[in-house]
């Protein structure tokens, strides 16, 4: 029996040329979108319970300027609340920013500066990206301004449960390092496009981190440009998600195993809910199945505002085919 150990002679394979080509990629991204990542500093008015008076507190994050006439993108939850905003740039200038607009239920807000003949970054179609392709995260963690980050994009699809309890679908996993101060930063493609805004990170985890699509932070940010807010409908109801009995789902055919109980119906709004009752269980909206308040929500976009829609519930165990007038919502 032959205990030989064979070893491999032919000459080893050198990743020199791979990891040059890979730093090469990473500086040449960071050198060319340096000037058009922006540090953010707030200041926030808070009440203390101990102390009836308003005391003044600090926050910093990141944003990225995507017009040459002074458009920032950053994170709604940096300027959340602020009394008074400072941008400052890579060469040290410092300018003080309003927020044009900004929407809680994607974490997304637009910030706007007096300045003009600015470096605009591009932004990349987000559908076309791809698990394992390069990420780069770009920001200002814990104060320490121009921080570079890199790895790749983990996951895509995910969902992300904003501040106000609405889902933000599309969400891109990455395992670029961010920590507080990366929020609303760029994280970038091997182009220097963004590909994402950076938003969030799992504290007692490493290597989970996630970023609002690129796709679905240009649609909010022209919005609220346009507008200064996002348009959704409302149905003027508050509702829980509530499991069905075997028996309502096969004497009414029902697809899905739950169903969205409204407790409570405030009259009087911008909508019609007249139709609807306290104990109805809504199964579809406009023949579309709904099983959570997270499938409402997604379904009640702006386009709703004003339509007359069938609404299929569940009352008293049978169901019923009822109908509603969604009205502009007051976030």
């Amino acid at each position: 029996m032959d205990n030989s150990i064979l070893f491999i002679t032919d000459t080893p394979v050198n990743d020199t040329s791979l990891l040059d080509a890979y730093s090469q990629t990473v500086t040449g991204v960071v050198g060319s979108v340096a000037e058009s990542v922006v540090h953010i500093e707030v200041q926030k008015k808070v009440k203390d319970r101990r102390n009836p008076e308003r005391k003044v507190q600090a926050g910093t994050g990141s944003g990225f300027i995507i017009s040459s006439d002074g458009y920032i993108i950053t994170n709604n939850h940096v300027v959340e609340d602020a009394e008074n905003i400072k941008v400052s740039f890579v060469d040290g200038r410092k300018v003080s920013a309003e927020i044009k607009g900004a929407d809680a239920s994607t974490d997304i807000a637009v910030l706007k500066i007096d300045e003009t003949g600015l470096k605009a970054m591009p932004l990349a179609d987000s559908a076309a990206l791809q698990v394992g392709q390069i990420a780069i995260a770009i920001g200002n963690p814990m104060g320490l301004q121009y921080t570079v980050t890199a790895g790749v994009v983990s996951a895509l699809g995910r969902t992300l449960r904003a501040s106000n309890g609405r889902l933000i679908d599309n969400v891109i996993q990455t395992d670029a390092a961010l920590n507080p101060g990366n929020s609303g930063g760029p994280l970038v493609n091997s182009r220097g496009q963004v590909i994402g805004v950076n938003t969030a990170m799992i504290p007692s985890a490493q290597g989970l981190c996630f970023a609002i699509s690129s796709n679905l932070a240009a649609q909010i940010a022209g919005q609220l440009i346009l507008h200064g807010k996002i348009r959704r409908a409302q149905l003027g109801i508050a509702a829980q998600p509530v499991n069905l009995s075997n028996r309502m789902i096969a004497v009414n055919k029902v697809s899905t195993k739950t169903g969205v109980y409204v407790f409570e119906i405030v009259p009087d709004g911008n909508y019609y809910n007249s139709e609807l009752l306290i104990g109805d269980i809504i199964i579809a909206f406009d023949d579309t199945p709904i099983s959570t308040v997270d499938d409402l929500h997604r379904l009640l976009t702006e386009k709703q505002i004003g339509r007359r829609i069938s609404l299929d519930v569940l009352r008293g165990g049978r169901k019923e085919t009822i109908k509603v007038i969604p009205g502009e919502g007051r976030e």
